[in-house]
């Protein structure tokens, strides 16, 4: 039986703005209930969520700390994206090009052959490894280029378990 009542559940509590950061009474009865079941809480204003929609970055940092709310990822619609794929079992991967870069979607524990095939059958079947780094490696040294000079880059293999936030250059021969 898969019942809908034996899925795993995350609370998303909406709230005004002004208690975005710390909640509020409602927001501790959900927890408290939560808690007893084994479940997350997100706590997001949806008011908050559309006004941040019309700013830029530094706007959205600036304004989210007039609200008292340190960690960005910690509310809101990026606190619920992480907690949904964390519940469900999801790990993202980056691929990037002259032209493009690309996120994609793999299942937790899944090795470089699987995480190639998402792309394309013909990555999977050919694969030969996997030049990979992490994407905060990536941002740290500015360019793939500098990560490769500090040792930050690696060549992985068939048993390599994709980490959340890798990013990939898959080699492979069909």
């Amino acid at each position: 039986l898969g019942l809908l009542t034996l899925k795993p559940v995350i609370y998303a509590t909406n709230v005004e703005d002004a208690d975005l950061a710390a909640g509020n009474d409602m927001v501790d009865s959900v927890k408290k209930i939560a808690s007893e079941e084994g479940a997350r809480v997100v706590v997001v204003s949806a008011q908050v969520e559309a006004e941040m929609a019309e700013l830029d970055a530094e706007d959205k940092t600036m304004f989210l700390e007039e609200l008292g709310v340190s960690d960005p990822d910690a509310t809101g619609l990026n606190a619920l994206v992480k907690a949904s794929y964390e519940l469900l079992g999801l790990r993202t991967y980056f691929t990037t090009g002259p032209t493009e870069t690309r996120a994609w979607t793999i299942r937790a524990g899944w090795k470089a052959p699987q995480a190639a095939g998402v792309i394309h059958q013909d990555f999977e079947r050919g694969f030969i490894r996997a030049e990979t780094m992490s994407y905060e490696a990536l941002v740290k040294c500015g360019s793939e280029k500098a990560a490769k000079e500090k040792g930050l880059a690696r060549s992985e293999g068939k048993d390599y378990v994709v980490q959340d936030g890798d990013c990939i250059l898959f080699r492979f021969n069909v």
